[in-house]
């Protein structure tokens, strides 16, 4: 299991203003019990070296989010438009 250290209020407002605020609580929830679950698509952004990983709010939006705490927390940094 991870923990999710505290969300900085600008992800919160950026999930808010793409009306993702329920998929994107819903994927925390997710990542605290399973983070390899299939439909989080975590991902290890290049360039690999500087360690962001992303996963999947939906089909157009990713979070970034970076290890802490000897992989045992994550501190989610942004939300972006991921596309194919």
């Amino acid at each position: 299991m991870f923990t999710i250290l505290p969300i900085d209020p600008e992800v919160i407002d950026q999930a808010k203003k793409h009306n993702l605020s329920k998929k994107f609580q819903k994927c925390c929830d997710l990542i605290v019990t399973n983070i390899v679950h299939p439909s989080l698509n975590v991902e290890l952004m290049k360039p690999k070296q500087l360690e962001i990983y992303s996963f999947r709010i939906d089909r157009k939006y990713r979070a970034l989010f970076l290890y802490q705490d000897n992989k045992q927390a994550i501190e989610i940094v942004a939300i972006t438009v991921h596309y194919h």
